[in-house]
């Protein structure tokens, strides 16, 4: 079955412009077919950066996991101009977005195709983000959790958010697996943000 974590570059381009007001920014990304929620910026990742936000906690490497085109990335960057940003997904056309709307926002950051872990560009991380592609099946989201671990440095934080009926819990209990600890650090309409520290 096809979906967005994977090579859909044969796919018909129909790009549209989306805004989004975040805190007391004004950001504009630019989306495309075969990319997840193309017409605005989903629910849980909204959730997501709020509760990140909220808790001041972002340490000095992050690392955008299946940024997509690139909302989280975008909205944390400049938010933390001062933190360096590493934005990988699978999907080339979702990295070109991203690498589109970093400059579309006049942000920088270290955007590239990345098949999870495989090619990253830092040793470790401070931070590793992500809202992971449930279509792509449990097997590619538990990789991603049960390698973070190695990609961390000690303190370091994984930051995941998923909905309640996609496998939250089975996913706290996987990521406690690994870890050793995983919170549930909120609870929004279904959506779980859970945070897990190295």
């Amino acid at each position: 079955m096809e979906h967005y974590f994977t090579d859909n570059r044969h796919l018909k381009e129909n790009r549209k412009e989306i805004t989004f007001r975040f805190w007391c920014f004004d950001y504009s990304f630019i989306t495309d077919n075969g990319v997840f929620s193309k017409e605005a910026i989903d629910y849980g990742t909204q959730v997501l950066l709020k509760t990140i936000c909220e808790r001041e906690e972002l340490g000095e490497r992050i690392l955008d996991l299946g940024c997509g085109y690139g909302p989280v990335g975008v909205v944390l960057k400049k938010i933390y101009p001062t933190k360096a940003f590493e934005m990988i997904d699978v999907n080339p056309r979702a990295v070109q977005l991203a690498k589109e709307n970093i400059c579309r926002n006049q942000l920088e950051a270290d955007v590239h195709v990345s098949n999870i872990y495989e090619d990253l560009h830092q040793e470790s991380y401070s931070d590793i983000i992500t809202n992971p592609p449930i279509r792509a099946g449990k097997a590619v989201i538990y990789t991603m959790f049960e390698e973070a671990y190695q990609h961390l440095e000690v303190g370091g934080k994984l930051w995941v958010v998923i909905r309640k009926q996609q496998g939250a819990p089975s996913a706290v209990k996987k990521i406690k697996d690994v870890f050793g600890n995983c919170e549930i650090i909120k609870r929004d309409s279904g959506y779980y943000i859970l945070e897990a520290i190295k």
